[in-house]
């Protein structure tokens, strides 16, 4: 960066670079690959004239410090950037007008009968002799035809100063180039661990940034799922022990559920395909892997969601629980944060071969919905599907995660007995049950928590079957085993080569 005269704006966003410093950096971005040539095409472009100076002459200097041979175009050559050319060469319609040292064309051109006149841009003098006039058909034809004889010219009397070179150390005496005496820009490349703690801190950077897109990814991985989870407070705060409590109980674990699933998918869509693209460009350049770049985003990702996880069940826990037992809310929090992984990186794999966000969004939030609605037991009860549909439920993730929230919530000591049917209305006998249903007034459907769960998961009255969907180190194992499964999947999944035609639309 010191040799670019970059320094002083080394932990400045790119956005904020003025035009002459980006196209530094662009052009150190590619010398720090230790190329032994570079092309590079109009790199002064639109440049001022000390920019242009600056730029020519850290190019100089970087050949001769590196020994990388460095080829560019110029269509506008200033004359300051002289001492810095070691060789030229002038091209009109295909055909070599001059090439060979820099300091020798003012001796060949002179030679030929056409001297630079004093107070003259050589290299401009010479582009302008070497280009065909098209201002009128006479000048198209005249020039033409001068340009053809200084072709011939240069074909028959230019073979010395062709072959012949500069005083640049790069070049044999039979004008190929020479990088037996290169010095290494790096001393090797770098190891996994410096590439990873590169792109980790690249990640953690642009996640904790005061600048507009920095702001959002703090709000989409910090504060969205609280903020969502403030909303589900609000609308179930004031549930009461009544009958009522068990479907409004059922429908907000449904929303955290949902809430955890959606908001992973969401935030996946809207953080991840920034991270992918340029992922799809550097691994082009052999720069690191699929597997490595996986670890490192899910190094900053991970930890983000489990905060705000956290902090969106501290917010809904005590409607559903108490905190009498801090387990039991760290369970529940584990629980949701093993969803929102698991919906993060199922949408992550649908982006690798998805380039559109919204198709991917839209797939993958359409095989949630179908997960979520067959094998929660919430939206229809289990022992209600037909025997493939109850067998395919094994292969969710909600089944586990909803089972073991359904028991962590209708199990607790307030729930143990028959609650009311309202503040008026009692579920002692069943002489009131029948009086409140023929008056229309309903029924006391659920003498318990545990009745309310046999009836969502039990297929048939036996214990043992419900004991075993219902076993809270089971649901909690299984639930955690989906989530790492998924993450050391799409590592693997970033392992195989992909289709050029796949890859290349991510670059573009």
């Amino acid at each position: 960066m010191a040799d670019l005269a970059l320094s002083q704006v080394a932990n400045r966003c790119t956005e904020n670079l003025t035009q002459s410093e980006y196209r530094r950096l662009m052009i150190g971005i590619q010398l720090i690959k230790d190329p032994v040539i570079l092309l590079l095409d109009e790199p002064t472009w639109d440049l001022d004239p000390l920019n242009t100076y600056l730029v020519v002459s850290i190019l100089s200097n970087a050949s001769k410090k590196y020994g990388t041979a460095i080829i560019l175009t110029m269509e506008k050559p200033r004359s300051d950037v002289f001492p810095f050319l070691e060789r030229v060469l002038y091209l009109c319609l295909g055909d070599v007008v001059y090439t060979g040292g820099t300091r020798q064309m003012l001796e060949y051109f002179n030679a030929i009968g056409f001297p630079c006149p004093q107070l003259e841009n050589p290299l401009m003098y010479y582009l302008c002799l070497s280009t065909v006039d098209r201002r009128s058909r006479e000048r198209f034809v005249e020039s033409n035809h001068q340009i053809a004889a200084l072709v011939e010219k240069f074909k028959i009397e230019g073979g010395t100063y062709r072959k012949g070179s500069s005083n640049g150390p790069n070049y044999t005496l039979e004008g190929g180039l020479g990088h037996g005496n290169k010095v290494p820009l790096l001393l090797g490349r770098p190891s996994s661990c410096q590439v990873g703690w590169t792109l980790y801190s690249r990640l953690v950077v642009a996640t904790l940034n005061v600048q507009k897109a920095g702001l959002l990814r703090m709000f989409l991985r910090l504060f969205l799922l609280p903020l969502f989870f403030f909303f589900l407070w609000l609308f179930y705060r004031d549930m009461q022990m009544f009958q009522h409590t068990f479907i409004s109980r059922s429908g907000l674990i449904f929303n955290c559920l949902a809430g955890a699933y959606f908001l992973g998918i969401l935030n996946s869509i809207f953080l991840y395909p920034v991270f992918r693209t340029r992922y799809f460009q550097e691994s082009q350049e052999g720069l690191y892997g699929g597997t490595l770049f996986l670890i490192t985003y899910n190094l900053v990702s991970i930890p983000f969601s489990f905060v705000s996880v956290a902090a969106g069940s501290a917010i809904l826990y005590p409607l559903l629980g108490t905190f009498e037992d801090p387990m039991q809310y760290l369970y529940f929090t584990l629980i949701l944060w093993a969803c929102y992984i698991f919906s993060e990186q199922q949408t992550m794999a649908i982006l690798m071969v998805v380039k559109s966000h919204l198709s991917a969004a839209i797939f993958s939030i359409y095989i949630t919905c179908i997960c979520i609605t067959l094998s929660s037991g919430i939206l229809r009860s289990i022992k209600g599907l037909q025997q493939w549909l109850y067998y395919l439920t094994y292969a969710t993730q909600v089944r586990y995660a909803s089972a073991f929230l359904n028991k962590q919530t209708f199990l607790i000591p307030e729930l143990h007995e028959t609650l009311p049917y309202d503040l008026k209305h009692n579920c002692t006998n069943m002489n009131l049950i029948e009086t409140a249903t023929t008056s229309g007034l309903g029924y006391c459907r659920y003498s318990s928590g545990q009745e309310f769960l046999v009836e969502r998961y039990s297929r048939d009255k036996t214990d043992v079957i419900f004991n075993e969907i219902l076993d809270p180190d089971t649901n909690i194992g299984i639930t955690f085993a989906f989530a790492v499964g998924m993450i050391v999947f799409n590592l693997l999944l970033y392992l195989i080569p992909l289709p050029a035609f796949v890859k290349a639309k991510f670059r573009e």
